[in-house]
């Protein structure tokens, strides 16, 4: 025979037992529901990244038809008039230019590599403007195997040729420094072209290209911690200055 004792703790068991189990089930069912709002959010930031990383993709493959047409029209020139070593030449270039521009998937490159991709460009030019162009490449040594956007220098070199020293009658000048400052990179491409002071920044990137791309494509890696700004010289000429955190590969691994 149970005891009054063992009567009464049975009693408040079958009490509790649906209470404990009440709780248990709603304790489970809030769990349940914020570990779907937390892999719905896990969700949404991974379609996010991929949409940012898709954005950049197509911002990075973007490529100015001005050059292209300008390249087509001195191979024409150089066939015409039967310059085979400068056809062949500006040939070589504009294919080891085109590798680059399809071949190169990562969102960020050693500067010596863009430098490289630069100079197919700079070849190139070389072969319209002739004696009439001059310019410098200055790199900080230590600096050619920190990190940078694909395409940026040459965007920026592209962009002072189509805005300045192709109008620009007689010499035509581009300077290139890269150097480093306070753990930023500092990129200054400066050209002596005729300028376009009267223009504002939207018109001068022409609608999404030039620098407008590289200011998209800053803002995407590096929000705020990057910067890009141009400057109409007094007189004549251009100057663009962008800068950005210095990183190297390595801390890209750690990161990831």
């Amino acid at each position: 025979m149970i005891s009054y004792e063992w009567f009464t703790i049975l009693v408040i068991i079958f009490i509790l037992a649906p209470v404990i189990g009440a709780i248990t089930l709603l304790w489970l069912l809030v769990f349940e529901r914020e570990f779907a709002l937390l892999k719905s959010q896990n969700t949404k930031l991974a379609m996010e990244k991929e949409l940012h990383q898709m954005e950049y993709m197509q911002l990075n493959q973007q490529i100015q038809p001005h050059f292209l047409f300008n390249t087509l029209n001195l191979l024409l020139s150089l066939a015409r008039l039967k310059k085979i070593d400068e056809l062949v030449k500006s040939l070589e270039h504009l294919s080891l230019f085109f590798r680059f521009k399809y071949q190169i998937k990562e969102q960020l490159i050693p500067i010596s590599k863009e430098v490289e991709y630069t100079r197919h460009y700079l070849e190139i030019q070389n072969l319209r403007f002739g004696q009439r162009l001059k310019t410098t490449v200055d790199c900080d040594e230590e600096l050619k195997n920190a990190l940078v956007l694909p395409y940026m220098l040459q965007t920026l070199v592209e962009n002072s040729f189509k805005h300045g020293l192709e109008k620009k009658i007689g010499e035509a000048l581009l300077d290139i420094k890269i150097i480093s400052i306070n753990e930023k990179v500092i990129l200054e491409v400066r050209d002596n072209g005729p300028g376009e002071s009267n223009k504002d920044f939207t018109q001068t990137t022409h609608s999404g290209q030039g620098l407008k791309n590289i200011s998209r494509r800053l803002n995407l890696l590096f929000k705020d911690k990057a910067t890009l700004s141009l400057t109409h010289l007094q007189g004549n000429g251009m100057q663009v200055i962008v800068s950005w955190p210095l990183i190297y590969q390595d801390d890209v691994d750690v990161k990831s």
